[in-house]
């Protein structure tokens, strides 16, 4: 019985954690919600309020290394179709 109750104390301290791709995932559902209309007119200020919120802590806590690669990766294949586009087809 005490080996049940150390296992239950081990699980309840461990500490929730939040990622940045969890909030580049909550950026996306907010695009989503916004573009299938989920949101009434008066709720539109505090959700693009939250979102670019979201949006600002993403650029500044995003690792250095990633955004330098990126940008270097835009310049280099600027012809190139982004494979992760979800809306439609890339021009080429």
């Amino acid at each position: 019985m005490s080996n049940n109750t150390e296992n239950n104390t081990a699980e309840s301290s461990t500490v929730p954690e939040i990622t940045l791709k969890d909030f580049s995932n909550i950026l996306q559902i907010i695009d989503v919600a916004s573009r299938r209309g989920a949101f009434e007119g008066k709720e539109l200020s505090s959700v693009g309020s939250l979102r670019d919120r979201v949006e600002a802590f993403l650029v500044y806590h995003a690792p250095k290394q990633e955004q330098a690669n990126a940008s270097e990766g835009d310049t280099a294949n600027q012809e190139d179709p982004q494979p992760d586009l979800v809306d439609g087809p890339a021009d080429q």
